[in-house]
């Protein structure tokens, strides 16, 4: 059952009716390659900085529940965008949905009394590190939308 509401929760902050109101989907979809890449000052992310962070760090956190000891690196997924095109754009919103469609399998895959198992490299339960990663993607959903903002 809590397994459940986990997945409904990321579901639905991704491409539902989430009672933040915006989702990661939707928002990003409404933002061109050459917003994304924009920074609003030197030295501060750009959307897509933050999107390429979310994405890898949705990865590793499900590495982590594999088991898989996962170091977070020392740029913490916070790179320089080399190919600012809309092509490139699209690429890593595809690569945001093929982290949506792999996060949705290992939902499935999950039972309630997988949430008390422990990651090994630091002992937080895995209920934490999910809903860890939900918080993440809602916290820098806040940041995107603020940054598109402020873009006009």
């Amino acid at each position: 059952m809590e397994t459940q509401r986990l997945k409904q929760e990321f579901s639905q902050l991704y491409n539902g009716d989430p009672w933040i109101d915006v989702t990661l989907k939707q928002t990003l979809h409404e933002i061109s390659a050459e917003k994304a890449f924009k920074k609003i000052a030197e030295g501060r992310n750009s959307i897509w900085q933050i999107l390429n962070h979310i994405i890898e760090w949705r990865r590793m956190i499900l590495k982590r529940l594999s088991g898989t000891i996962v170091p977070v690196p020392e740029d913490n997924f916070i790179r320089k965008i080399e190919d600012p095109s809309e092509e490139a754009w699209q690429r890593t919103l595809q690569d945001l949905e093929e982290t949506q469609q792999e996060w949705l399998l290992f939902f499935d895959g999950l039972k309630d009394e997988d949430l008390e198992k422990t990651y090994p490299g630091n002992g937080q339960r895995f209920y934490y590190l999910i809903q860890g990663i939900i918080q993440h993607d809602a916290y820098h959903l806040g940041q995107i939308v603020l940054l598109s903002k402020l873009q006009y």
